[in-house]
């Protein structure tokens, strides 16, 4: 889980977690389009949105 929000920036491909998925662990592909989380470590994850609109917290940064 990436809990560094240096290691992220926008255009980045990564699995993210959406909140309706928590409790299954459903990762959702896509590129960063915005951070959400202002402040530099998050112990969940930091929060993006994606370049289709979706919300979620980043799990793994994709190469």
């Amino acid at each position: 889980m990436h809990r560094k929000r240096s290691n992220i920036t926008p255009g980045l491909p990564v699995n993210v977690i959406l909140k309706a998925d928590q409790r299954s662990g459903k990762k959702t592909k896509g590129i960063v389009k915005d951070i959400l989380t202002n402040s530099p470590t998050h112990p969940h994850g930091i929060k993006v949105r994606l370049e289709d609109g979706q919300v979620g917290r980043v799990i793994d940064i994709l190469n």
